[in-house]
């Protein structure tokens, strides 16, 4: 086992457990949709995949319909998400457990609703924009994938 990479959790750090759905829109030409987190959010300036917190009562797949349209002004339904990877990471304040899931199809134009740009980016040119530590595990996958 000693080859195995060292994963960013604190197993009893005591932290609280936030769910947070995302998901990799991949359009025709085969580029992935990243948004940029805004001035005043916590790590704002990382480009993320869209996405948010899961609330009570909620599943992810209605998470990710809600923020979808709320966040970028399109129409997802549950059968278009596919369950695609999850990132397991601790996070100063909280232990963050993020489903990412794929989606090629929805309806609209997307357009960032709350001021926040967005980029389609080819999925090898990912790693030029900086992301949130969590995201790195994910978009290797996605590379791989894709």
């Amino acid at each position: 086992m000693d080859d195995c990479p060292e994963p960013n959790v604190k197993i009893d750090a005591g932290l609280p457990t936030v769910l947070v759905a995302a998901i990799a829109l991949i359009d025709v030409d085969g580029r992935v949709l990243i948004a940029e987190r805004p001035a005043g959010k916590s790590m704002a300036g990382l480009w993320e995949f869209p996405g948010g917190k899961v609330e009570d009562g909620e599943i992810p797949e209605a998470a990710l319909i809600r923020e979808c349209k709320e966040e970028l002004n399109i129409d997802i339904t549950a059968a278009c998400l596919a369950p695609f990877a999850f990132a397991s990471h601790t996070y100063e304040k909280f232990h963050l457990l993020m489903p990412l899931y794929l989606c090629r199809k929805w309806e609209g134009l997307v357009q960032g609703m709350e001021g926040q740009r967005t980029k389609w980016v080819k999925i090898n040119s990912l790693n030029e924009y900086p992301m949130p530590p969590a995201d790195d595990p994910l978009v290797a996958m996605l590379r791989d994938f894709l």
